[in-house]
Formats: structure tokens, C-alpha cells, sequence
């Protein structure tokens, strides 16, 4: 693993307390099935030094502002979470970014939302469910929205939510579901030809796509089939995507993420703390095991710089000075963590 702070997370979440507070006020107290987890800046800054990230990029996860059914309410809350997390930018410059929450899916307000957090906030980018109340990205009334992005050159973090329908008992939703919701977004957003005609819009698709990668010819000869288009087209407009590694730069899912995606559109991602630290270790670890050295330096980083140039700061800054017990317990975190990865990957020894 990575000893020096050198990665770009592109998939990092942010739980501050107020926001805690309004999901406890309406009965929530788990996202995906899992569990709030507790975070704090001091908190996310240690996890970053252990797994070698510089800079992560901020995101408030499932279920967004959404919950909050009147739409004046939803957008309090999105400009209080954008305002709070510019603020931690400023705070620790370097080490944190932003995409930006959004109203949705009250498109007026979620445009205007984005328009403010990208002109005024600066934000790195805007965050957008896969899905919100059962509307998927790429469905019809989006216009407004994506016109403004396109117009900004605007980077989207999608990133899934629950199924608009029941979960199954004993599947929690971030095990298995939020993968096709991903997918699902990706397929309406190219088969409704989203990417194709707002292309200064760069989407990144949460944990390598979902199912994307791996079912990329299937949907690509469906859509084709439907739309009349070429199947070449349609998978062209599926590696469009960016990609990151979140929960899956595993010896079974990298492969496939790389024969797929374009040279320089797969990111670095932890998805701490809904992930907790042994997890993204474990996953950080099997992108330093799994990607060949030439990628893995561009995955780390270089990737992240193109798409954001702010981060783009030439050689990454050295570590700070820790105490030589946290630097021992660091190392020995590290060595854990490699040989657990190896002892649970099938056929090793």
C-alpha cells in the first residue's frame, strides 16, 4: 500500500452532525442498510494518511437531501452541506474537494443549486443519485440540468441509492443492489443519449460501473436494437464513463474494469467511512497487488489530475511528520492488511 499521500479518492462521503440530525428527525438512521457511520474531518484525515490519499474528493451519500419530501426544505439542506463542505476545503486546502449535493428531483432547484456550487462554491463537481423517488438520471425533464452542466463542463459523481422497490430480506442493499441501480442510471443515460449530446459533461460511475463493465455488449446490442443505433455507437458511449475503484479493485473485478474503460477514465475511490477502514484497505490494497504499475500510478492520481486540474499541482506533497509509534503502528496496519488480502484470494497460498 501506498506509504506516502499521494492518491486522489474520488469517492469519499461526509456525515456532518446537523445532517445526521435531519435523517434521525425523519426515523433515519442507515443508508443502503448499513449502519451512519461516525465521521469527523480529524477522522478522515487519519484514514487518509493510512491508506496514501492526498486529496479526497467529498460527497454526501444515499439518500441525499431527497428524503425531505417539500422541495424549499431539500434545498435548505443541499446549500448548508455545500456551504459546510466549501468550508472544509478552504480549512484544509489540498487535502479535501467537493461535489456538490443537489435538490433532486425538483430539477429547477436542483439546476439552480448546481449553478451556485459550481460558480460561487466552486465546487470540484455535483453529486447525483442514481435514482431519486424511483426517477432515473436520463429520463425525461432533465434538460435544464444537464444543459447547465454541459454548459460548465461539470464533472457528476453518480452514485446509487435504494431500489424504488422492497429489498430482499437478508441482502442489504449496498451489498448487491446499489450496483444495478448504478447500472440502471448508465443505461438510461446513454440509451436516452445523455452522453451523447451533452459530451462536456464527464460522468463518473461509482463503484467500476456496477454491472457496467461486465454486461457492457449485452445492453450495447439491447440499445442498438431499440434505437436503431450501431452497437459500436452505443458501446463507445458506455466507455464514455469514468469509473472509480470503490469496493472493487478485487482480482476479480479489476480485470475486467481495465479491458474495458478508456486509457485514463478509472479513479482512485475508498467510499469511507460507509466503508470502513479494514474494507478500504483491503481494496487499496488489491489495487496496488492487481494494477500493473504504469495504470496504477495513473489510477492513483494522474487521472484524477486531468479531469480535475486544480489538483494538478505538481509532485504530491510529503508526508507529515508523525510520531515514530503511529509510523510503526501505520506499518504494521499495512503488513496486516497485505497478507490478509492474500489469504482470502482464492488459489493463492
Amino acid at each position: 500500500m501506498s506509504r506516502s499521500p499521494q492518491r486522489i479518492d474520488v469517492h469519499q462521503h461526509i456525515v456532518p452532525a446537523f445532517y445526521r440530525e435531519a435523517l434521525a428527525a425523519e426515523g433515519i438512521g442507515e443508508a443502503g442498510g448499513r449502519a451512519l457511520p461516525a465521521w469527523s474531518p480529524d477522522t478522515a484525515l487519519d484514514v487518509m494518511d493510512l491508506l496514501g490519499t492526498r486529496t479526497a474528493i467529498l460527497s454526501v451519500s444515499t439518500p441525499g437531501v431527497g428524503f425531505l419530501r417539500e422541495s424549499g426544505q431539500a434545498t435548505a439542506l443541499a446549500r448548508r452541506l455545500n456551504d459546510h463542505v466549501a468550508e472544509l476545503c478552504a480549512e484544509h486546502p489540498g487535502r479535501f474537494g467537493s461535489f456538490a449535493t443537489l435538490p433532486m428531483p425538483d430539477v429547477p432547484a436542483a439546476t439552480g443549486e448546481a449553478v451556485r456550487a459550481l460558480d460561487e462554491l466552486q465546487a470540484d463537481g455535483v453529486t447525483l443519485l442514481a435514482n431519486n423517488e424511483g426517477s432515473y438520471l436520463g429520463a425525461a425533464g432533465q434538460e435544464p440540468l444537464w444543459r447547465a452542466l454541459d454548459e460548465r463542463g461539470a464533472v457528476v459523481f453518480v452514485h446509487p441509492a435504494e431500489l424504488p422497490a422492497p429489498a430482499v430480506e437478508g441482502i442489504p442493499p449496498f451489498a448487491a443492489d446499489f450496483l444495478l441501480d448504478t447500472t440502471r442510471a448508465a443505461y438510461l443515460l446513454v440509451r436516452n443519449g445523455i452522453i451523447r449530446r451533452f459530451r462536456n459533461i464527464r460522468f463518473i460511475l461509482s463503484h467500476a460501473g456496477g454491472f457496467v463493465p461486465y454486461s457492457s455488449h449485452r445492453m450495447a446490442v439491447t440499445i442498438a436494437n431499440d434505437t436503431k443505433r450501431s452497437p459500436l455507437d452505443v458501446l463507445d458511449d458506455f466507455r464514455a464513463f469514468y469509473f472509480d475503484t470503490a469496493l472493487s479493485s478485487s482480482p476479480a473485478a479489476l480485470p475486467t474494469l481495465l479491458a474495458f474503460a478508456q486509457p485514463g477514465h478509472v479513479l482512485f475511490g475508498s467510499d469511507w467511512p460507509f466503508a470502513p477502514t479494514p474494507a478500504g484497505q483491503y481494496f487499496a490494497t488489491g489495487l496496488d497487488a492487481f494494477a500493473p504499475p504504469g495504470p496504477l500510478r495513473s489510477i492513483n492520481r494522474a487521472n484524477a489530475e486531468a479531469l480535475f486540474p486544480r489538483l494538478a499541482t505538481g509532485s504530491p506533497s510529503p508526508a507529515p511528520a508523525r510520531p515514530v509509534t503511529l509510523r510503526v503502528r501505520r506499518a504494521a496496519q499495512h503488513a496486516a492488511a497485505r497478507f490478509f488480502f492474500k489469504l482470502v484470494q482464492p488459489g493463492t497460498d
